[in-house]
């Protein structure tokens, strides 16, 4: 564990902070609310949070989306760019995976954004050959 951070599975978090960590990732759009996270924390198999335990500020989180059975997905991993660099991305990936081996769940994936696949690579993550990933955008 990275030094002075405390990586936890929670139930629930601060909305603002993790609406924070969301935006820090580019993915908060208008249209989200902070007050629709604490249903997205409960709603995912497992939302990870790192904190610092100085300060008990998320300077992170990751979650799981899955059935619980069979597969799942990694996805919203964010760390604080003052923060990146010290294994707390690891870490919150590796709380993820631990989980979901736990659960006996062990088809484990995540669509990386291009260039962070040598984050996930040495974690044990491979490249989907012949995959291509897909998104809906209603146009039909």
């Amino acid at each position: 564990m990275a030094e002075g951070i405390s990586v936890t599975i929670v139930t629930s978090w601060d909305s603002d902070e993790i609406a924070a960590l969301y935006k820090v990732g580019g993915w908060w759009k208008v249209e989200h609310r902070a007050e629709d996270l604490p249903h997205l924390i409960r709603g995912s198999f497992a939302f990870a949070v790192a904190a610092d335990i100085a300060t008990g500020r998320a300077v992170g989180m990751g979650r799981i989306i899955s059935d619980g059975i069979s597969d799942a997905y990694i996805q919203d991993v964010v760390v604080l760019p003052e923060y990146r660099k010290s294994g707390i991305g690891r870490d919150i990936v590796s709380i993820l995976i631990g989980h979901c081996l736990q659960a006996g769940i062990t088809w484990i994936a995540l669509i990386a954004e291009p260039g962070t696949e040598k984050f996930y690579l040495p974690i044990g993550f491979r490249l989907m050959e012949r995959h291509i990933p897909l998104i809906y955008r209603g146009e039909h």
